[in-house]
């Protein structure tokens, strides 16, 4: 039985790479690509590989990857963000020798890339758990074509990895995780975000701290806008949700088992201070209703604007952007913070959302319509000068004057300039129209969630 995935090196490749001989000994730091010769380096380990015994290459020679891979690059002028991917394959405990780790992972990798990439697969020795490790490179030896990464293609190394591991003999875990984890939580870790498990876990360390038993806990965790789903064996396996997720999260899968949560209970009652700070940490109740004061002084409504039909997607973004302002910046005596779990996780895109909310600002987008029309403005400007940069070096290949030549690489460079700025917009106008429905759906929650609150304020007579 074998878990698999992998995942982008990313890093930039310098020009100087070109001089680059013999990386170990003969080349100075600064001039190596830090990402990719870590990568290497890593997998290469004397310590993780027994002196080298488990330590192989499919297209290259292992004690000149770096510089084949380097060498690839440089032919086709292919030098992206992702300079490599570092792929993993980990075994049962106690199920396979190395050799016999070592002879699937070279014939999984060489199945799955081996056609068109330069391939490193190392056995790894250093855990209880034998588990390869392969860098590939991100550019194709025959085509000079990246490797593109879908979701397809791991779903791909699982089947091929399975389909291996069975010839040898070996089990196979059927669903069993990529990453060890989440599949999408790589990504999401890797641009600075938080995941439901993330945000949930964050908050049942903020509460358990002022705890004192379950039903506090639990009061706490409420507050907080999450709701809790009991099953057969109700506190033995309890989970939690927030009102927009799709699935319930097990509080013992993220670590909290009831023994656990219990000790902490224990740790607190034992603590003599702990009356006192149980007591100035009461559960979350909100003292403002940032959302309903915002529709109101805009006189706008979540569901559409002033005219009831169309959907105002820079407000969208406004408020959600002065949402969360407003629970980054006010004092800790107004505890002012969004209800729902889902509009506090998007804290961590603060910058991004700055970046949209400008783009619809200062061009003037309001409408989906507009915003559509906006995407198919600037791809329709970028195809165009695209297709201009192409005659000029369809020219320069049949240019036979150096002074011409020059002059033809210049006017490609100066349309890629323009073309760069171009790309970074079409980039944002495309992430704000996968994004905005989202957001509208977070504020419908949170909307309802504030209009929950303010009902019990009210019946509570304050």
């Amino acid at each position: 039985m074998a878990t698999t995935g992998f995942w982008p090196v990313k890093g930039s490749l310098k020009d100087v790479i070109e001089y680059a001989r013999n990386p170990d000994k003969t080349t100075a730091k600064k001039f190596l690509d830090d990402d990719l010769f870590k990568a290497l380096r890593y997998v290469e380990n004397d310590d993780k590989t027994d002196k080298q015994m488990f330590v192989s290459g499919i297209n290259c020679n292992t004690k000149q990857a770096y510089e084949r891979m380097m060498a690839t690059k440089k032919r086709y002028g292919n030098r992206g963000t992702n300079v490599a991917y570092h792929g993993f394959q980990s075994f049962r405990e106690g199920e396979v020798t190395p050799a016999e780790a070592h002879a699937i992972g070279m014939e999984t990798a060489r199945k799955m890339w081996g056609d068109e990439y330069e391939i490193i697969v190392t056995t790894h020795l250093n855990t209880n758990k034998l588990h390869n490790h392969m860098v590939v490179n991100s550019v194709s030896f025959k085509t000079g074509r990246k490797f593109e990464n879908h979701i397809s293609d791991h779903y791909r190394l699982r089947e091929i990895s399975d389909a291996v591991c069975i010839e040898h003999g070996k089990s196979v875990l059927k669903d069993a995780p990529f990453y060890g984890g989440e599949k999408g939580a790589y990504w999401i870790h890797k641009n600075g975000g938080m995941t439901h498990r993330d945000i949930l876990k964050r908050d049942i360390e903020s509460v358990l701290k002022f705890s004192r038993n379950s039903q506090d806990f639990q009061i706490r965790l409420k507050a907080l806008g999450y709701q809790f789903i009991r099953g057969d064996d109700k506190y033995q396996h309890l989970s939690v949700k927030a009102p927009d997720w799709k699935k319930s999260i097990r509080l013992d899968s993220l670590g909290y088992t009831k023994a656990v949560i219990n000790s902490r209970f224990d740790k607190n009652r034992e603590d003599k201070y702990f009356f006192n700070i149980h007591t100035y940490k009461a559960p979350y109740k909100p003292k403002q209703f940032p959302l309903l004061e915002l529709e109101k002084r805009l006189s706008w409504e979540i569901d559409h604007s002033k005219d009831g039909v169309v959907v105002l997607v820079d407000v969208i973004f406004y408020i959600i952007l002065q949402l969360i302002l407003l629970a980054k910046e006010s004092p800790p005596e107004q505890r002012s913070q969004p209800l729902s779990p889902s509009i506090r996780m998007e804290v961590t895109k603060l910058h991004q959302i700055q970046k949209e909310y400008t783009l619809l600002a200062v061009n003037e987008i309001h409408s989906a319509e507009e915003l559509f029309s906006f995407v198919g403005g600037i791809s329709g400007q970028i195809k165009t000068l695209e297709a201009q940069r192409q005659q000029y070096r369809n020219q320069i290949r049949r240019c036979h004057s150096p002074e011409i030549e020059m002059e033809l690489k210049q006017k490609c460079m100066d349309i890629s300039k323009k073309i760069k700025p171009l790309r970074d917009k079409l980039r944002i106008a495309e992430s704000i129209t996968e994004r905005y429905p989202k957001l509208q759906n977070l504020l419908k929650t949170e909307h309802q969630m504030e209009k929950d609150a303010l009902q019990k304020e009210r019946q509570r007579g304050r």
